[in-house]
């Protein structure tokens, strides 16, 4: 066996030491992360928004977090108005989404608004009934039935608001058994089977598969809700606001609203 001697070991050990030395001394070791690849700082953008859009924009939130390193998307949905209600009660957002211009409005007219709102989507109303329609609804006027179970939103919510004008429009009296604060609220009273009927966005309708029966009718073509966004004054990093502004009326942001329902504005 060839031996090692110790003075050859010596001088081994001496040149690994200095080239530690010498990566660590001057901050170029290869295991250091230049500054240009270094994470960016941690970033949340708030965002209100109108209960009917939860499943287009959690899809949308996640899509803009994969473009913008650092960026996290929380989202609070809820009914448009209530919605402006909490913003004006000082919640946080960056952001705010509505179901329709009504509401839109009430923001800007509080102050809550920055710049211009841009209408983004529009969406009309559905009848939703159980699986196995049981009032056997198949027409806007079977839902003025007084025997049958009818829940909708409340007037002050977008979806209510257009429920009314579809009713005046057609010279319907309806019986609601429930009024209720958001679309979603409305969409899961049917589908728990506590009502008859429910009249809801397409795009909820849509959403809910095989868990309702869904009735589509003529009269609901002439009233159409127009969803605007914008940012808020109050937005903690205005650009950050801008850009998912940008990117729900920009191409991809418009093309996953088109995959879940939405019309183009």
């Amino acid at each position: 066996m060839k031996r090692v001697h110790g003075s050859v070991i010596v001088a081994a050990l001496a040149a690994i030491a200095l080239s530690g030395c010498a990566a660590g001394d001057g901050g170029t070791a290869a295991s250091e992360t230049p500054a240009s690849e270094a994470p960016s700082e941690p970033r949340t953008l708030t965002v209100a928004a109108a209960a009917s859009l939860q499943n287009a924009f959690t899809e949308i939130g996640g899509l803009f977090e994969a473009e913008h390193d650092g960026v996290t998307v929380e989202f609070t949905f809820a009914g448009s108005s209530s919605l402006v209600t909490q913003l004006s009660e000082g919640a946080p957002g960056d952001v705010f989404a509505s179901a329709d211009e009504a509401n839109m409005d009430k923001a800007v007219e509080a102050g809550l608004v920055e710049g211009d709102a841009a209408v983004f989507a529009r969406n009309t109303l559905e009848i939703v009934t159980p699986p196995d329609n049981p009032a056997r609804i198949e027409t806007l006027a079977d839902i003025a039935g007084e025997d049958v179970d009818l829940v909708v939103c409340a007037a002050q919510v977008p979806c209510g608001a257009a429920t009314a004008t579809v009713a005046e429009d057609a010279g319907l009296t309806l019986n609601p058994v429930s009024e209720e604060q958001s679309v979603t609220d409305v969409l899961g009273r049917v589908t728990s089977g506590e009502a008859d009927a429910g009249l809801v966005y397409v795009t909820d309708a849509e959403a809910a598969g095989d868990a309702v029966h869904r009735v589509a009718f003529d009269e609901a073509a002439d009233v159409v809700n127009d969803y605007p966004i914008a940012a808020l004054g109050a937005a903690e990093d205005a650009e950050l606001a801008a850009d998912f502004v940008s990117f729900v009326t920009g191409d991809e942001g418009q093309a996953v609203l088109a995959e879940y329902g939405f019309l183009a504005p």
